[in-house]
């Protein structure tokens, strides 16, 4: 078992700055805090979805992906450390190919609705996509493993699939953007 946080506040960051998981302090405002911070925004948001009635395949596959997400967080907060793996790559991929087979093609944008849980599901993957670019950001600087790139890259492409798929399962269906229309 972990370390038992028994205090919660020690005021070692009233100046800005923060610990990472290797010792080392640095800026509150640094990339890589804001890349772990925006992973661990994009997790709390997954636990947003699985707060509203999801399918149990789903809040299987999103207990997972909140797992992993913590994973990320802890490689990207200790320089040097690696916890994402290309299998876990591809089990996105798969989840993806899986659960993107019976929707229809799109033949327009959707709008981020479509329902509660596909709501927030949209959510989540703007979240993930912010913290895809701050990892970005971050692997400009300092050293970031590709595949905690591809896992935020894949993750995103899995939480759209998955808004679509919910968006079905409450029978709000997926709101299409209207190009075309005319405002009054």
């Amino acid at each position: 078992m972990g370390n038992r946080l028994s205090k919660i506040y020690t005021r070692t960051g009233d100046d800005g700055t923060t610990g990472l998981g290797d010792g080392t302090r640095v800026g509150k405002d640094s990339a890589r805090v804001n890349a772990y911070g925006t992973v661990d925004e994009a997790n709390s948001c997954i636990g947003v979805v699985l707060a509203a009635p999801v399918p149990d395949d789903i809040r299987a596959l999103l207990t997972t992906v909140q797992h992993q997400l913590f994973d990320l967080g802890g490689e990207l907060c200790i320089p040097g450390h690696s916890a994402i793996s290309g299998d876990d790559v591809d089990a996105l991929e798969r989840h993806l190919d899986h659960y993107n087979e019976s929707l229809p093609a799109l033949k327009d944008f959707i709008l981020p609705a479509g329902g509660e849980a596909a709501a927030r599901c949209h959510l989540a993957r703007t979240i993930v996509r912010r913290a895809e670019r701050e990892t970005v950001t971050l692997a400009r600087h300092d050293a970031v493993r590709p595949e905690a790139i591809r896992y935020l890259n894949r993750l995103s492409d899995l939480l759209f699939v998955l808004a679509r798929v919910l968006a079905r399962a409450d029978g709000q269906g997926e709101v299409l953007w209207s190009h075309d229309r005319r405002h009054s």
